[in-house]
């Protein structure tokens, strides 16, 4: 059994978290917003910084909103980085599971390796199903030695765990992962919605359709979620949004022209400017519907 740390503590950190304690790890704990009360109940224990964090755990874990809160909490004041330089007689591995930049991990992984530590992006997909029932799949960027030493941890988060190559590559692969799944949630609304003002029933429609081609993760969940005018997190809109300006970022950088990703991208962005930064990333719908001047009902019961 390892001491572990996690930092990062809401709607994904806190089962995740869980699900190594329950494993019989020993958790030290900190979150911005605070470390759950069922937690500290549970054996973790909770820590004033992710320097003190850093200073007792061979393995520390970040699950953080963005690229700018990741580099904080490693590299500034009472930081990782700071409890790094503290141990003299041991190696530790900072995995950051969050979804950023691939460009700037590359930089964050450089920095911990100079201070002689190792690094892991291992960022991930399944929102919070997927995390409270350890079935997420996690996309890992590190060298093949440290993947073999860290694979058995996340076999305790996740279902599908792939190394995908060296450092930056799992943030790749997680922005792969959000323009597949962002333009797939945003089909769904259209079909949804087109066969709703068309006068067809959308809730059967969606029926036959996961019985056809057409048939997806993202109609079962989402499309229920929309049917149903279930807006509740979920995968949190702004941070779709987040997760969206990085990858045409990246896209810029490289040339690369992802214009169905900019579309939907403008559609989250609408949801921003109508409050919705918080709802789930189905009410992408709400923006169609405006466009359409049309509103799914929800159900009579």
């Amino acid at each position: 059994m390892a001491n572990l740390g996690f930092i990062g503590l809401g709607v994904m950190g806190k089962p995740m978290a869980e699900h190594l304690m329950k494993a019989g790890h020993k958790l030290f704990l900190h979150s911005r917003s605070g470390v759950p009360e069922d937690l500290i109940c549970q054996g973790g224990q909770l820590m004033a910084s992710p320097k003190e964090v850093a200073a007792c755990s061979e393995i520390v874990f970040t699950m953080l909103p963005d690229t700018r809160d990741v580099e904080m909490v490693l590299f500034g004041n009472q930081g990782i980085a700071e409890g790094l330089q503290s141990r003299k007689d041991s190696i530790c591995i900072v995995i950051d599971m969050s979804s950023i930049s691939p460009i700037e991990t590359q930089k964050f992984a450089q920095k911990i390796k100079i201070l002689g530590h190792d690094y892991v992006d291992a960022p991930v997909s399944g929102g919070d199903i997927g995390a409270k029932d350890a079935t997420l799949t996690i996309m890992v960027g590190s060298s093949a030695e440290t993947f073999a030493a860290v694979k058995p941890l996340f076999e305790l988060m996740g279902k599908t765990i792939t190394h995908v190559g060296e450092n930056g590559a799992g943030q790749i692969c997680k922005v792969a992962n959000q323009i597949l799944v962002s333009i797939t949630i945003e089909a769904v609304a259209e079909a949804l919605l087109f066969a709703s003002k068309a006068g067809a029933d959308p809730h059967k429609v969606r029926q036959a359709l996961m019985g056809g081609f057409a048939a997806s993760k993202a109609l079962e969940v989402h499309g229920e979620r929309m049917l149903n005018r279930q807006f509740s997190p979920g995968f949190r809109v702004e941070l779709h949004h987040k997760d969206l300006n990085i990858a045409l970022e990246s896209a810029s950088s490289l040339g690369v022209s992802l214009p169905n990703t900019a579309t939907v991208r403008e559609l989250f962005a609408g949801c921003l400017a109508h409050g919705g930064a918080k709802w789930d990333n189905s009410a992408i719908i709400k923006m169609l519907e405006i466009l359409s001047n049309h509103e799914i009902q929800k159900p009579s019961k």
